[in-house]
């Protein structure tokens, strides 16, 4: 871990009583604010009881449900938010016929039992269209996840999302690191594990391979060094 996140906490004492609050009642007593941490008190949720609880959080609480345990995902900084519509305006730019979509909640992991809040999803235009918050994967082409100088950074984006996805059975996993300022490609995923990944440094021309076919140029990324 990085960027002395080890003691951050995932969430405020005010955010976790909005969230206490709203949540439906069999699971509101469960709920236990330990060490900066939102905790599940006698064993974890199901995913059915996730999604009751996600559907009901504040703004700005952003819930997934990676590897049985329920996560809470950074709001996005300025930095975040501007590397975000770099990448975007590259895909407009290179794949006119795609749509990268911000913070889609995708049904990740085998047997569709995980929800991953994704920074970015790149699917054809309009293929989330009638869905609801949380997507099947199915058809998506890649997501993309850009770190936050968070405690769960290391586990959950370099460790558990990678995992998530291959399951998924998603063609391309995109991992804009923030900490160490490089770029991780994952591709080609089977049985549950990405068989390729490259690393590259910001600066670098990174070639997304099939079936996203994107070059990136990254030297803009240096701008948002921080």
């Amino acid at each position: 871990m990085t960027r002395d996140t080890t003691d951050r906490p995932q969430m405020n004492v005010e955010d976790f009583d909005e969230l206490v609050s709203r949540a439906p009642r069999e699971i509101r007593n469960r709920l236990e604010f330990l060490g900066g941490r939102l905790c599940i008190r006698h064993g974890p949720l199901d995913v059915d009881e996730f999604e009751e609880l996600a559907a009901v959080a504040p703004e700005t609480v952003r819930l997934e449900y990676i590897d049985g345990k329920v996560e809470v995902k950074a709001v996005p900084d300025g930095n975040h938010r501007s590397i975000f519509m770099w990448l975007l305006r590259q895909c407009m730019q290179h794949r006119p016929d795609l749509d990268l979509v911000p913070e889609s909640g995708v049904k990740a992991e085998a047997y569709r039992k995980g929800r991953a809040r994704t920074d970015g999803t790149l699917v054809p235009v309009d293929h989330f269209r009638g869905d609801g918050e949380w997507s099947d994967p199915d058809g998506a082409l890649m997501t993309v996840e850009i770190t936050s100088h968070d405690r769960d950074t290391d586990q959950r984006d370099r460790i558990d999302k990678p995992v998530g996805y291959a399951a998924a059975d998603i063609p391309v996993y995109l991992l804009i690191d923030r900490d160490n300022n490089t770029l991780t490609v994952h591709s080609e995923p089977k049985d549950g594990r990405y068989q390729q990944i490259s690393r590259h440094p910001w600066g670098a021309t990174v070639e997304l391979p099939a079936p996203v076919n994107i070059t990136l140029d990254t030297e803009k990324l240096k701008d948002y060094a921080d």
